[in-house]
């Protein structure tokens, strides 16, 4: 039996890529630093991942890569039995377009963040099976993306960050590739600010990332009824 993580792995059938980016641990979540110490923003991240991993692992018919400079990232990846891939070069974009390299005739690329706590394998199926050479997943937050599915991988450039959502449709229109949106509020949410811990609290749920909230105590912190 083939080691799911090989790439190789499904020789004779579609070749179709999760790619999961996530920084360094030192660097991620600056943006929560006036809530959380160095060490937590690291357990935070590595939460959100196993959260991302879940729903990632789960969806049949895909290979799930992690692309990381971090070695810790990379174990938890390799322990989860994703592929664990070393960022060469800094950068989300530089990542995804090593990814794209590595994947150069696969039938489809799918970009999932790697900071969805919400994210479940249902939502990210929908994302998956829709139809079409583009198929992207906003992010509340900034407008951005947060999901980015290609068939093929460099149908379009990949752009990420504030409005990148636009400018995903906006490429699809100037080259007349079809562009579809997927509405899936598990999706949607990213966490980078304080307010997303008050919002992921209030939630309630299952969930890792929820779980590593409760455990730092965020709820007393950031004084959010946890339920």
């Amino acid at each position: 039996m083939r080691d799911p993580a090989d790439p190789r792995a499904y020789h004779g059938s579609p070749m179709r890529v999760i790619a999961v980016p996530v920084k360094s641990l030192e660097r991620a979540k600056g943006r929560l630093s006036a809530v959380l110490r160095p060490l937590e923003r690291a357990a935070l991240t590595l939460a959100m991942l196993e959260d991302v991993l879940d729903a990632c692992m789960a969806v049949p018919g895909w290979q799930t890569w992690v692309v990381s400079p971090d070695e810790a990232v990379l174990e938890v990846s390799a322990r989860r039995r994703a592929r664990p891939v070393p960022e060469e070069d800094p950068g989300l974009l530089a990542a995804i377009h090593q990814v794209e390299e590595e994947v150069a005739g696969a039938d489809a690329l799918a970009v999932v963040l790697g900071d969805l706590p919400l994210i479940t394998v249902e939502a990210l199926e929908v994302a998956l099976q829709t139809l079409g050479p583009v198929v992207a997943v906003p992010s509340e937050s900034d407008a951005g993306t947060n999901v980015l599915l290609r068939r093929p991988p460099r149908v379009i450039p990949a752009r990420f960050g504030t409005d990148s959502f636009r400018k995903h449709g906006e490429a699809a229109d100037v080259l007349g590739v079809p562009f579809s949106s997927v509405d899936a509020p598990e999706l949607a949410f990213d966490l980078d600010r304080p307010a997303d811990i008050v919002r992921l609290m209030d939630a309630g749920g299952p969930g890792r990332t929820r779980s590593a909230c409760l455990e730092m105590g965020l709820a007393e912190r950031l004084s959010v009824r946890a339920e």
